[in-house]
């Protein structure tokens, strides 16, 4: 469904005669030796004891360390501690030891017209976007106990797409809910209220409307959280209530511009990033809808590959939905290449995703009753059964690393 990985040869000449990587002990803490590796999202290869090796946790904009065990990390410069070996070197050719596949990600010249070519997406709003695939790439995460990350901005909620999501939580569909203060106080309002921004469903303003999101945000705090309010019987649906009820975790990222903010809201811009990075760790597909600060901050948290249980590379698939092409574009120019863009409003492309899903669910039922019992319908509902039990153990592991202090990400001292 999506293209193949294709590792590098290291049995070329020029890889099997490369040197080792070298590292350099950090001067101080949080402060990178001169000439140190800046890592990209891409596969990138560290010779070590004439090996080629992947580090764990890739991302943009780090560096690599050698941890105390001999493994290879990317951390960003703030948690690189003194004395801590970090590689240098600028060549991404392995010349220096250090190789970055840009071309393994892309299927090569031969891939499939089937494949769903992330690395080779065009941003164009006269591009066709089929659905159908993505929504089988959506099932297929689903039914394997994968993390879908979703990433929303409000305008999910003005676009009359609320009920939409809501159903994708409920349904399994969003394993992580990122978004700002905003979203979260828009859906509330809408529980509450009845209306977003102060206008109906018809997008009328109402009257007093302009108070009614200070208002909503005034019953979360009296409640003490949105959690507590759900549990006190004060918000019964939406977004957020669908989260709560359903095992989500949400990161609601604070802003200069907030208003209250919720209590839930992660005031600390530091901290909301390493909530936020702990699921771009696990994420295995991202769908990023109508959000440029937030999907760009997220995209620069993510690999362009995910590691399967198995040790395979696969591309991460990352949809980009916005109705401006520049964002899409932009989210593409800091560095995720693998977005796929689709040009529309969020009402529509909610709408319509939910339809393929629907049909790939109905689809796969109807595969299932028919093979009555065939031993491959046992295995994709055992496939689902130990998807679930892995993301409930996921999900309790999370929150039990999110209640501790921001220290605990940090790597060992060496």
């Amino acid at each position: 469904m999506v293209n193949e990985y294709r590792a590098p040869d290291f049995e070329t000449p020029e890889l099997r005669g490369a040197p080792d990587a070298r590292f350099e002990p950090a001067p101080a803490d949080g402060v990178l030796p001169e000439g140190f590796f800046a890592t990209s999202n891409l596969p990138t290869y560290v010779k070590v004891d004439g090996v080629w090796r992947l580090p764990r946790s890739p991302r943009m904009d780090g560096a690599i360390v050698k941890e105390a065990d001999g493994t290879l990390r990317v951390l960003e410069a703030r948690y690189v501690r003194k004395g801590q070996p970090v590689a240098v070197g600028y060549a991404e050719d392995g010349s220096e030891g250090i190789l970055v596949d840009a071309v393994g990600l892309d299927g090569g010249e031969g891939g499939s017209d089937a494949e769903f070519a992330f690395m080779r997406s065009e941003v164009s709003r006269e591009k066709p976007v089929d659905y159908g695939r993505m929504a089988e790439l959506l099932w297929e995460e689903r039914e394997n106990g994968g993390h879908i990350v979703w990433v929303v901005g409000p305008a999910v909620l003005h676009a009359r797409g609320r009920d939409v999501l809501t159903w994708f939580i409920e349904n399994g569909y969003v394993s992580a809910l990122l978004g700002g203060n905003a979203v979260a106080v828009h859906d509330i309002e809408q529980a509450l209220m009845g209306t977003t921004l102060g206008m109906d469903r018809t997008g009328r303003p109402v009257s007093g409307g302009h108070s009614f999101h200070m208002r909503a945000i005034n019953r979360i705090a009296q409640a003490g959280s949105i959690r507590a309010a759900v549990e006190q019987g004060i918000l019964t649906e939406g977004i957020m209530h669908a989260c709560v009820t359903h095992g989500v975790p949400y990161v609601l990222a604070g802003s200069i511009r907030d208003d209250g903010p919720l209590p839930d809201t992660v005031t600390d811009v530091i901290r909301a990033q390493e909530l936020m990075r702990e699921h771009a760790q696990r994420t295995t597909m991202a769908i990023m809808v109508a959000t440029a600060l937030h999907s760009i901050a997220f995209g620069n948290m993510l690999p362009a590959y995910v590691t399967t249980r198995d040790g395979r590379i696969r591309p991460l698939p990352t949809i980009a939905v916005d109705s401006s092409e520049f964002v899409v574009s932009k989210l593409k120019d800091r560095g995720t290449h693998q977005a796929f863009g689709v040009i529309t409003n969020a009402q529509d492309f909610l709408h319509v995703l939910k339809y393929f899903v629907e049909e790939a669910e109905k689809a796969r039922s109807e595969a299932r009753a028919a093979a009555g019992g065939d031993p491959a319908g046992v295995r994709v509902d055992g496939a689902r059964r130990g998807g679930a039990r892995r993301k409930a153990g996921a999900r309790k592991r999370a929150v039990a690393r999110a209640a501790k202090s921001p220290d605990s990400l940090l790597p060992a001292k060496t």
